[in-house]
């Protein structure tokens, strides 16, 4: 239990990539990490690019920085439509403003360019939204996996496994949450 008593929240909407989501959910929850996921709305279904539903627990708006040690921004679709939630992108730039672990995979990166979090900051992303993260300010990398800091970035599902690992020892290095555990 690598993670007892730490907090994540990982972000939902429509069209996420499965893998994505539930990879992190599991194995966070396997190392004893509590797993939050937090949608635009609480208690909404979101579907995922083939239709699996995923529902969230709390809404954006009702939840802070300060009650999580870590963020992750699954890929898919999903980005670009977290990116219309203004909660969302501001729990992004919050978290990663406050030095916690910022996690995004894939698609995820849209989330940071929409923050200030990529600026001069190595990531890596599918290759698709490499011009978007380099316009961000990010410096590029074609790598399974880039740390820089708080902020931790992965290319696709094939990274799932050196993407979680390296989430994991971020969040053993990082300071706690403030909120009420």
């Amino acid at each position: 239990m690598e993670l007892q008593g730490k907090r994540a929240a990982v972000l939902i909407e429509q069209m996420y990539q499965e893998m994505e989501v539930w990879y992190p959910v599991y194995r966070l929850r396997e190392a004893g990490c509590k797993v939050t996921l937090v949608g635009p709305e609480a208690g909404q279904n979101y579907p995922s690019k083939l239709g699996y539903p995923c529902k969230s627990d709390k809404a954006a708006k009702d939840v802070s920085a300060d009650d999580f040690d870590l963020l992750i921004v699954p890929g898919g679709y999903a980005p670009d439509h977290m990116r219309r939630c203004e909660p969302m992108i501001k729990l992004t730039s919050t978290m990663a403003e406050q030095g916690k672990p910022v996690a995004a995979i894939c698609h995820g990166p849209w989330m940071l360019c929409s923050t200030q979090a990529l600026k001069g900051r190595k990531a890596t992303c599918f290759f698709a939204i490499k011009d978007d993260v380099i316009n961000a300010g990010g410096k590029y990398v074609d790598a399974e996996v880039v740390r820089d800091g708080n902020i931790i970035t992965s290319r696709k599902p094939d990274d799932l496994p050196a993407f979680m690992q390296t989430i994991i020892q971020a969040v053993k290095e990082a300071r706690p949450a403030m909120a009420a555990r």
